[in-house]
């Protein structure tokens, strides 16, 4: 079974079928223009924090000390995934905690010039706990789960593998 990374954790709370095809290793489409468009603005901004640390299967945008405080930052194109955006960002804190770190979180999004703060609450690692065993059902299941028109669906990565 695949681990849980923070990237099924963002797909979780947009599409459950994509969280059954990153996790069998069917990757989307890698010429898509949001991804490139996405990765264009990882690499132009924050240029003064450290960028792209791996911990694990965890692969922060950036990780800077401010007032002696540790802060793991996220970067994202535009606010539309704002949920999705912040629950991978928890799960960034959630599995410091559990190495006896402590952090709090800042998601930003330059293109909105905007930056919300994550911090680790009991409710929010509630909230975690059932979305990696959902997760886990998810990836063991033999085949992806049914196809489910969202909002989301027209500009995915995955679109011509679902919808062709």
């Amino acid at each position: 079974m695949s681990q849980i990374t923070p990237t099924l954790i963002w797909y979780y709370y947009i599409c459950p079928r994509e969280v059954w095809l990153m996790a069998h290793e069917i990757n989307p489409e890698q010429d898509n223009q949001l991804m490139e468009i996405g990765r264009l603005i990882h690499e132009a901004t924050y240029k003064r924090a450290k960028k792209e640390i791996t911990m694990g299967s965890m692969k922060v945008d950036l990780i800077k000390r401010e007032n002696g405080e540790l802060i793991v930052g996220e970067i994202k194109k535009s606010s539309r995934f704002e949920q999705s955006a912040k629950m991978q960002l928890a799960y960034y804190l959630y599995n410091l905690k559990r190495i006896g770190i402590d952090a709090r979180g800042e998601l930003l999004i330059p293109k909105e010039k905007k930056k919300i703060v994550v911090e680790l609450s009991e409710e929010l690692e509630a909230e975690l706990e059932k979305a990696i065993t959902d997760i886990k059902k998810i990836i063991a299941k033999e085949t992806p789960p049914a196809l489910v028109k969202t909002k989301y669906c027209g500009k995915c990565a995955y679109s011509d593998f679902c919808w062709s």
